[in-house]
């Protein structure tokens, strides 16, 4: 699941040396920390949050068929 996040998030920014994804499992589930430059912040998330929500919906998509639940958080 980590790399599809990563493939994501890769295809969005201008520096991809920047971009730190960090996973924590528990028995909750899955939550991905984001980190990318700050050039980049706005790309991630977008016009009002819009990318940013398209990223969770397609995460908590994949997480769904594996019975798991994925929280996702941008880091600055």
């Amino acid at each position: 699941m980590k790399e599809i996040l990563e493939t994501i998030i890769l295809n969005l920014v201008d520096d991809k040396s920047a971009v730190e994804i960090k996973e924590q499992t528990d028995k909750k589930g899955i939550s991905f920390e984001i980190k990318v430059a700050d050039k980049d912040m706005g790309k991630v998330i977008g016009k009002e949050g819009k990318i940013a929500k398209s990223i969770r919906t397609v995460m908590k998509s994949i997480a769904g068929r594996e019975r798991k639940k994925v929280t996702i958080s941008f880091v600055e």
